[in-house]
Formats: structure tokens, C-alpha cells, sequence
């Protein structure tokens, strides 16, 4: 390549979820005012963003995917940093570059080719995807929601086989391998998905849709208090959900799931929603240091461990604080670490100070079972640390995590506008895509 093909920032972020996102339209507001780090770029394989912990709704299509997600392009307008499309291929240390994959079209034909990118300080966003650990059949016949493209996919093909089993009479068995959050929720929104179908003179969906949650651990949602995995796996069964506990998948085959006890479960469509890696091309990247989820091993500044330039954050980075397990990939661990971030590399890129010690804040954890319920665990920081919540509240919380993202993209005015077109749009749209 050629020098026509290189392109420079002082800082480039790669990956546009909720840590990149958010690092990349403060630095960039603050530098567009002069208080920043120079220019910003932006790198992402894809053309917009979608708050991660929505994507079973838009899976389900109990979301619109246009109403709630954000084009990277304008985004970037916005927030005055530089929008760059492609993937992560490759890096070079020593000249301080990364290569970015050439873009293709739906047909393969190449709209933008390999391009290298040069950096004073990068920082490695690129997210998680689900983990299935080898199992044969997973990638063949499994489907994910790991990204925005994924959801919607999932959507398509489950609205035409929703009107397949209207047209010839078929049933429609579907089959969420992990009960973790994702498959937890996953499961309780396809539920709702069925009830509103039905109520549009579907009825028979009602008994031709069934679901199977298969999660080889001994409980529901094992990150959360024993009490809530419990209490969400009662509701789950009282909404009509077969709930498979200490049962591991083997082998995922075209009509079903094969467990390791020789059990047996049939399923057209199957989710796997268990696990969490890091994307594979972090394997070797000019040999930095990943265990064996390819997550980036990063210490307390968030640096990565052999280059003081490059920086790991949200869920393809791994940090132990105080010899604890490595936080978790969730959200909540992705925001903090971006505003960490945030406010300390204008002057690390300044040489005026190293980036302080990274310090987490647990404010707990919550899952949404679509309308039928809610739990909560509130962690271990604030008054109330410690304390299960349950129903509205916990509704509400989850919704204002939501919220709180859309404020720091877009502003507390532009975000409150949104949350009211979400509210009007919620009162005269149909509540699923049903196109």
C-alpha cells in the first residue's frame, strides 16, 4: 500500500459499541472546543451502533432496529471525530499503525480497499460474541445476536417462519442455548413477540411457537443472587418456557440440540447465547498478551500489558483488580472504563501524567423479562448495596441504563427527545415488526 493509503489520528478507537462510542464523541466534542486530544477516528466494520443490551428486542422485533440505532456517520458529524469503515486486520507497533480490512458490498465487491491507520495512542473497543466453545454444528446451524446485523437477521428469518407455520399448519420450536442475561431476556421477548401476534388473529401461534431454554449450569443467571436466578426461572415457566438447567449442548444439528446425557431437543430455530470471547483477530496482534478468550490482558491504567500506547476497554479487554476474577464484559464495566479513558488521555497523549489506576464501581446488575417482570441486584457500592429489586422499579432501572447511554451520545436535550419520540412512537406504531 501506498502513502495515499495511510490515514492519522492521535487517538483511533477500534470499535463503535458502548466504550468506543461514548470515548469517541467526548474526545471528540472536547477537541472540536480545543480541549482534547487533536483528531479522533473512529474505526468499525459496521455503519452504526446499537446499544448492545437492546439486541434480543430487535432480535425479536418487538424494537425497530431503524428507530434505535445510531449511524456512525452521523454520529461522528455530530460529535467532530472521524468516521472510518472496516474491520481491525492487523497491527504494527513499531510504526504505530493498524490495517483496516477493505470494505465489501452485500455481492463481495470491494467499495473501500486495505487502508493503514496511524495512531499516538489506540484504543482496542471490538467487543465480545458468544463462545461455543467448538461444539459441533454451532456455527452451521446456531445462530447469534452478538452484533446489530446478527439481530437483524434473527428478525427476518423468525417472521418468515412465523408465516411459514401460519401457512402450512407446522409448529415452530426454538431452542436458546444459555441462561445468561442475553438468553434470558431473549427468551421472555420472543414470548411477548408470540402473545402479540396472536393478538392480531394469529392465535394459533399460541401453541405452534414453543421455547426451550438449555443452560448447562446448575441455575438461571449466575452472575445474579441465588434468589433472583430462581425467581426469574419461575416466571420464565409460568410464561409457557421449558427451562433445561445442568444440561450441556454437544452437538447442534438442523432439526435440534443433542445433550451430553443423550436427551434430545428439537428445535427449527437455535440461539446460542452462552459464553463470551473476544473476536479471534486479537489472537497474536503483534503479539500482545490475551488469554483464552482472546480478551487483551490490560492492567489497572488499561493499557495493555506490552504497549504503553495501546489501550483495552469494555468487553475484548481483560483486568483483575486486587486479585479478583476479571470484571465482567458488561456495560456498565464498558461506560466506566470509557470515561476513564475520557478524562485522563489528553494528558498522557501531553506527557504531562501516566493514566491513574482504573477503579471499578459495582452498582449491580438487571435483567428485563420483556413486560412480565424485572429483577435487580444492586451491587456492592451505594447505600442500598446489596438489595434485590423486582418489577416496576426494576423496569425502570433497566430502561434508565438505556437512557443514560442515549444522554452521553447525543446530549441531555437531544436524549430526552428521544425518549419522548420513543413514547409517542410506542402509542401509534404496532409494538412488533411484523413486515
Amino acid at each position: 500500500m501506498g502513502n495515499d493509503n495511510v490515514l492519522e489520528g492521535d487517538v483511533v478507537i477500534v470499535g463503535g459499541g458502548v466504550a468506543g462510542l461514548e470515548l469517541a464523541t467526548t474526545l471528540g466534542r472536547r477537541s472540536r472546543r480545543g480541549r482534547g486530544v487533536g483528531k479522533v477516528l473512529l474505526v468499525d466494520a459496521d455503519s452504526a451502533h446499537v446499544w448492545k443490551p437492546m439486541l434480543h428486542t430487535i432480535a425479536a422485533g418487538t424494537r425497530d432496529l431503524a428507530q434505535h440505532q445510531t449511524p456512525y456517520l452521523a454520529q461522528a458529524r455530530d460529535a467532530g471525530f472521524t468516521y472510518v469503515p472496516g474491520g481491525l486486520a492487523g497491527l504494527d507497533r513499531e510504526r504505530q499503525e493498524i490495517t483496516v480490512a477493505p470494505l465489501e458490498g452485500p455481492s463481495g465487491q470491494v467499495l473501500l480497499p486495505a487502508r493503514r491507520v496511524r495512531y499516538r495512542a489506540l484504543v482496542l473497543a471490538i467487543g465480545s460474541q458468544a463462545n461455543d466453545f467448538g461444539v459441533p454444528g454451532a456455527q452451521a446451524h446456531g445462530m447469534r445476536i452478538d452484533s446489530r446485523r446478527d439481530a437483524d437477521t434473527f428478525a427476518r428469518t423468525l417472521r418468515e417462519r412465523m408465516l411459514q407455520c401460519l401457512a402450512d399448519g407446522s409448529d415452530l420450536p426454538i431452542a436458546i442455548i444459555g441462561g445468561g442475561a442475553t438468553g434470558v431476556e431473549l427468551a421472555a421477548e420472543l414470548v411477548k413477540l408470540r402473545d402479540i401476534a396472536a393478538s392480531y388473529g394469529s392465535e394459533a401461534l399460541r401453541s405452534r411457537i414453543s421455547l426451550t431454554l438449555v443452560e448447562s449450569g446448575t441455575r438461571l443467571l449466575a452472575a445474579f443472587p441465588e434468589d433472583v436466578g430462581h425467581a426469574t426461572r419461575g416466571k420464565l415457566e409460568s410464561l409457557g418456557i421449558q427451562v433445561m438447567t445442568g444440561q450441556r449442548a454437544v452437538a447442534i444439528e438442523r432439526d435440534g440440540i443433542a445433550l451430553k446425557d443423550g436427551g434430545w431437543v428439537r428445535a427449527t430455530l437455535k440461539v446460542w447465547a452462552a459464553g463470551v470471547k473476544a473476536p479471534a483477530v486479537l489472537n497474536g496482534l503483534d503479539d500482545l498478551e490475551t488469554n483464552a478468550a482472546s480478551q487483551l490482558i490490560v492492567g489497572r491504567s488499561l493499557q495493555t500489558t506490552r504497549d504503553a500506547r495501546i489501550f483495552a476497554v469494555g468487553d475484548c479487554s481483560s483486568l483483575s483488580l486486587n486479585g479478583h476474577k476479571p470484571l465482567p464484559p458488561t456495560a456498565q464495566v464498558a461506560h466506566q472504563q470509557a470515561a476513564h479513558l475520557a478524562k485522563h488521555l489528553p494528558a498522557f497523549l501531553a506527557r504531562a501524567h501516566a493514566i491513574p489506576p482504573f477503579a471499578y464501581h459495582d452498582f449491580g446488575a438487571l435483567v428485563s423479562l420483556a413486560e412480565y417482570d424485572a429483577f435487580g441486584s444492586l451491587g456492592r457500592t451505594g447505600l442500598l448495596k446489596g438489595l434485590t429489586l423486582r418489577g416496576r422499579l426494576a423496569r425502570y432501572s433497566h430502561e434508565m441504563l438505556y437512557r443514560g447511554h442515549q444522554a452521553r451520545l447525543h446530549g441531555p436535550v437531544k436524549g430526552t427527545l428521544l425518549w419522548c419520540i420513543d413514547a409517542l412512537n410506542a402509542k401509534v406504531r404496532a409494538p412488533a415488526r411484523m413486515d
